[in-house]
């Protein structure tokens, strides 16, 4: 009997195994740096903690340019994400805050703690209507403004200043994953062997993405 609870302990704990395994090749690896080099379809960054991180494309990845835009690019009813830190007054004052296009609305919508710094907070919502400085508005400032980001859980003030960096996406292309090309790869999972895979990345086009 004991030979028997031993063996059912063992396959019990290499199920467990197998399982955290799994998630853990399934959880998704943000990757931020510069690329070195390109072999292929193999992109070698050199991350922003120092590290040299290989990450394979995969054979339908998608390469999506960060571009530069400003804040009269923000209207009422805009799908934007922000970036943001919170201040000693209780406000959100935002580090970046990038325009999805209409075909990418709804993407990542929420607000959620991201690892850009700590307490940092990433929120994807929909830019109020502007209402004179109500609630739900767009407050247009001299410095800058205040941006009210719905989404489905609720609502988030965030204040955009002369120092957030503003940007869109536009179709990329595998020409701009060069030597030197600043990128950002929200997603790429970790395979069995230990490699990471990617179906997307983002490539700053003359402009340094902060995030």
């Amino acid at each position: 009997m004991a030979v028997i609870a031993r063996i059912v302990v063992g396959v019990i704990c290499a199920a467990i195994l197998a399982i955290v395994s799994a998630a853990a090749q399934q959880k998704p690896v943000r990757v931020r740096g510069t690329i070195e080099q390109v072999d292929g379809a193999v992109l070698t960054i050199k991350s922003r903690e120092g590290e040299t991180v290989k990450v394979k494309m995969a054979d339908d990845v998608k390469v999506l340019a960060m571009v530069k835009a400003s804040l009269a690019d923000i209207k009422p009813g805009s799908f934007v994400g922000s970036t943001a830190m919170p201040e000693a007054d209780g406000h959100w004052q935002a580090v970046e805050v990038h325009i999805f296009p209409e075909a990418m609305r709804g993407t990542g919508e929420g607000d959620r703690p991201f690892d850009y710094r700590p307490k940092s907070t990433m929120t994807n919502g929909t830019v109020g209507a502007i209402d004179n400085g109500a609630a739900g508005a767009t407050v247009a400032k001299a410095e800058g403004a205040t941006l009210t980001l719905k989404y489905k859980a609720g609502e988030k003030k965030i204040e955009v200043v002369p120092g957030t960096v503003i940007y869109t996406y536009a179709p990329g292309s595998k020409n701009e994953l060069k030597a030197g090309a600043k990128i950002f790869i929200t997603a790429a999972t970790r395979q069995a062997d230990g490699t990471l895979m990617t179906a997307r990345v983002n490539v700053g086009r003359g402009m340094t993405p902060p995030i």
